[in-house]
């Protein structure tokens, strides 16, 4: 009998419910699986902690504590120091990327995005390559 990978389980994170289905079918279509979804960061926070994925994908701009603080918090702490994380924003200037990638993000994605490349950056990111860039 041979073994079957797990699935990596992802974390998804945005306050608008039209790109949180967007960003599921691109988890899925990445061959990966939706653990939980938030509209918001505070809220993510805690199903971060409750699932302990093995992928995050945050918006940037969420009520409550917003992507990059919630990012921030997933560098301190120990369990999820080496956890992928990918944030989109629809602030596209060089200074949102910048300010996601010291954040502790391994990846950033503006806003719009094409589903297909978004897979392909999870697909990469569950690998643990990094960015599909």
């Amino acid at each position: 009998m041979t073994e079957q990978a797990v699935p990596v389980q992802v974390v998804i994170a945005d306050d608008d419910a039209d790109m949180r289905m967007l960003v599921e079918i691109a988890v899925r279509k990445a061959g990966l699986v939706v653990a939980a979804v938030a509209a918001d960061g505070t809220e993510a926070w805690q199903l971060i902690r409750d699932h302990a994925p093995g992928l995050i994908v945050l918006d940037v701009a969420m009520p409550g504590m917003n992507g990059l603080d919630v990012c921030r918090l997933i560098r301190s702490d120990p369990a999820f120091a080496e956890t992928p994380v990918l944030l989109l924003s629809a602030g596209v200037s060089g200074a949102s990327r910048e300010a996601g990638l010291e954040a502790g993000a391994d990846d950033f994605m503006p806003k719009p995005f094409s589903p297909r490349r978004l897979s392909e950056k999870l697909v990469a990111l569950s690998h643990g390559r990094g960015s599909a860039e």
